[in-house]
């Protein structure tokens, strides 16, 4: 989902670009998309964390 969006933003801005779109427009696009990306990692991050805990307890149950 969030990868969607980011692709369909990140084509709003290569469009904004090519098109030679003012600069407001292209500088707005890419501050979104920066914030996007920015939470997909975060997300990312976070999700590695939760599924690292989960192998940890998983180990501990196996060695009882």
């Amino acid at each position: 989902m969030l990868n969607d969006e980011i692709c369909k933003l990140r084509e709003e801005l290569n469009e904004s670009i090519i098109k030679g779109k003012d600069y407001k427009i292209t500088y707005k696009l890419s501050v979104e998309l920066d914030e996007l990306i920015a939470k997909y990692y975060k997300n990312n991050k976070m999700s590695n964390k939760i599924n690292e805990k989960t192998k940890q307890k998983n180990k501990i149950r196996l060695i009882k």
